[in-house]
């Protein structure tokens, strides 16, 4: 299990959060999509999820306008 620390603003305060996983390597729009979980996840917020098949670019923009920004892996 890697440790992975995300440092990134979360509606323009600055936010850290770790997460451990099994993956060697943690690109930017996966911690985004683990950030839009970790912030939007439950059911009541599913909406603010990109879709399936959203590229990564899809998912970086969907962060974006819900106030995940600067997202930095550590």
């Amino acid at each position: 299990m890697q440790t992975y620390t995300i440092n990134y603003l979360f509606n323009d305060e600055p936010r850290s959060h770790s997460f451990e996983l099994e993956q060697l390597q943690l690109p930017t729009h996966e911690a985004a999509m683990h950030l839009l979980q970790l912030h939007y996840g439950d059911g009541e917020n599913s909406l603010m999820m990109p879709n399936a098949d959203a590229t990564p670019d899809d998912i970086l923009e969907q962060a974006d306008r819900v106030g995940l920004t600067q997202i930095q892996v550590v």
